[in-house]
This record gives structure tokens, sequence and C-alpha cells, in this order.
């Protein structure tokens, strides 16, 4: 059996934005509650969709207290001042970490069982839909606007609660182009790779389906014609709308078929050293391709050909190295940093990350079976 559960309405292209007004009369709400981040607030980003309510005259309460990684304080700060503004609806302006925050205050603010936030990780049992959320994403890599999935960090633990809730789901996503042109060169290679992530993992996961099959394969296609363009020419609207479509179509197939351990490896470096989601992905992800390749060689053979390479005339292995090295390929070309000691992670730290990993929610999904020492030797390859 098969389930694919998506968002109710998405818009895509440059100035969607303006279709919130919309929206928000056709489901007759007065009052927002606009979730975001303090960069966002000061160079503008927010202020494109904020000025749009502006002209509406809707009325709107402001949270920006939202970090890189964000926390179990984030979020009660955020349900508590959520509670204080009577709004009837809430805005999520920002990437992973502002949705994710979103979500978190939408799930409890409708199940307040759920108030210590811990009780989230894994597939909660939320009886209730999520406070209406609607959705703009500022960078193409989470796809949290179109996800059932969200990650709060656990400061004290040291370690990402991966929390999973079909009734979180922004009932309204945004795209617009004109939003991610402010994504600065490193942020959207690193939110790119985190796309690329999502798409590979969810194509060869064992729970892959035809439906999901499509989404990834094309979402692959498009972040490789389209990544390496935005990031050197920001302004390229069609460059930034192809890394939207991209980042999306992955993100409703991971959402419904699962990641794997790129994905579970990644997080314990964001838990532990507040290294940035979507850089731990994209360095990760050869040396995990390289290690999965016996478990899906004809489907790397696929990514290979996604990925723009000709693989007439190879075997199966020669394509899946192809792919590999695609991959590596165009990470390199957009600079993402390709071995941990760059980003300051020693030998020493990799036992407890590796253990971190192997029961990470993400591990199940991973084609080939592993171990907390399989993976220590990954984490010491990419070391």
């Amino acid at each position: 059996m098969a389930r694919m559960i998506l968002n109710e309405t998405s818009y895509f292209g440059a100035g969607c934005r303006k279709e919130v007004v919309a929206e928000l009369r056709r489901r007759n709400m007065k009052k927002a509650f606009v979730v975001t981040d303090k960069d966002l607030v000061k160079f503008g980003v927010s202020k494109l969709v904020t000025d749009v309510l502006d002209g509406a005259g809707v009325a709107y309460d402001v949270f920006d207290d939202v970090k890189a990684n964000p926390t179990i304080a984030n979020v009660r700060h955020g349900l508590a001042a959520f509670q204080a503004s009577g709004a009837d609806v809430i805005i999520a302006i920002g990437g992973g970490s502002v949705m994710d925050t979103a979500k978190a205050v939408g799930i409890i603010a409708e199940n307040p069982e759920f108030a210590d936030v811990k009780s989230l990780e894994g597939t909660a049992d939320t009886k209730n839909k999520s406070f209406p959320i609607i959705a703009f994403a500022t960078t193409s890599g989470t796809a949290a606007e179109v996800t059932i999935n969200y990650v709060i960090t656990d400061e004290e633990a040291g370690r990402k609660l991966v929390c999973v809730a079909p009734n979180d789901i922004p009932i309204v996503a945004f795209n617009d182009a004109e939003m991610l042109m402010s994504m600065p060169k490193g942020l959207t290679a690193a939110t790119g790779m985190d796309a690329l992530t999502h798409a590979i993992e969810a194509y060869i996961t064992p729970g892959a389906t035809p439906v999901s099959d499509m989404m990834t394969w094309n979402s692959i296609k498009f972040i490789a014609e389209n990544l390496e363009t935005a990031v050197k020419d920001g302004s390229n609207a069609a460059a930034r709308e192809g890394m939207a479509y991209g980042s999306y179509v992955a993100g409703m197939a991971f959402s419904n078929v699962g990641l794997g351990i790129v994905h579970s490896m990644a997080h314990p470096l964001g838990a532990r050293y507040d290294i940035a989601h979507g850089v731990a992905n994209a360095l990760l992800l050869p040396y995990v391709m390289e290690y999965n390749k016996p478990a899906a060689l004809k489907k790397f053979g696929d990514i290979a050909r996604a990925m723009g390479v000709d693989v007439k005339g190879m075997s199966d292995e020669e394509a899946a190295d192809a792919a590999i090295e695609a991959v590596r390929k165009l990470s390199k070309a957009i600079g993402i940093p390709q071995k941990l000691r760059e980003l300051g992670i020693r030998e020493e730290q990799l036992k407890q990350l590796s253990e971190d990993a192997f029961i990470d929610p993400c591990t199940g999904g991973n084609p080939r079976k592993t171990s907390p020492a399989e993976i220590l030797e990954i984490y010491k390859k990419a070391l």
C-alpha cells in the first residue's frame, strides 16, 4: 500500500505572493501571526509579504525569534506569542527553520497535550489538524512548505527531534522567485544541495513508489540544470524558479516515502555543532552514495541520466560511479566544503555522531542496512 499526503494549494512564479490576500479572504481570515527570522526582517525579505498585507489592510503581529536549527525554547516562545496575538492564521516566511518552528507552534496550538515539544518526536499521534499555516519559502531546499516533517533541536540532549505529523502540513504554499533572489550564494548552494539530497534519498529509499520516482527523478533534473546558475547569478529568475520546482517536488516525494542516512548523519552535526543542515547534507551526500551504491545500482544510473550524464555504452557500475562523480562535481562547482575537518569536526567526535545517526528516524529509510560502525567509517572517509 502507498499513501500520498499533499497540501491544499500551491503558487509558483514571480509576484505570486500577492495572491495571499485572496486566500485569506476566501477563508475569512482577519489577523495573521507572522513567523520569520531577524535576518529576513533586516534585509527586507519578510517585508515583501507584509507590504502585501499592509496594502490589503490585514492585521498581523510579527514573531522573529527563530534561529537556525530552531530549539524547543524557540517553539515555546513562539507559542506564547501566538496565543497572545489572537490571530486566526499563521504565516511563515522563511526557510526550514522558520517553517519548522511555525509547524510546531501550529500543532501544539491545536494539540496542547504535546506542549512539552519533546513528545512530538517521531510520528506523534496528533488528533487535530494544525492551526492553519500559509508558508512562503525564501530558500529552495527544505521544501518544508509542502512536507509533513519538521525538526526541532533539543539543546539539553544535544540532538534533533525529527517530527512527522500529517496534520502539520501548511494549507497554502508560495514559491515566489522574487523572494528567492535575496539568498546569498552560500545559502543558495547549501539549500540547493539539501534539495538534491532529498531527491536522491527519496529516489533510492525502499519505500519509493512509481509516483514518488516520477517526482524525484524530475527534481534531480531540475536541480542539475539550475543550481549552478542560481548560485552564480542569483537574479536569474528562470534558475530560481527551476530550483523552486526542484525543491518542491522533492519535498512532495520525501514527505511521503522517507529519506536515508545522509540525513541521519547530518542531523547530529547540526544538533551538536550547529552546522547548517544543507551544508552537512551536501558534504556527506557523495560519501553516502558510495556506501549505498551496491543497494541501488540501477537507480544510480537513472540519477546519472537526470544529472545530464551520457551513460550510453556504460556498464551499470560505471553509470553509478558517474552519478556520484556528477554530484561531487556540482558540489565543488558551487563551493561546498568537501571534508568535515573544514567545518571544525575532529576524529574523536565521530563515534558519538555515528551513535546519534544510527538511532535517527531517517536511518530506517536507507536502501542499505547499516550499523553504528559502518556509519562511523563513512564519517571517517568524509573527515
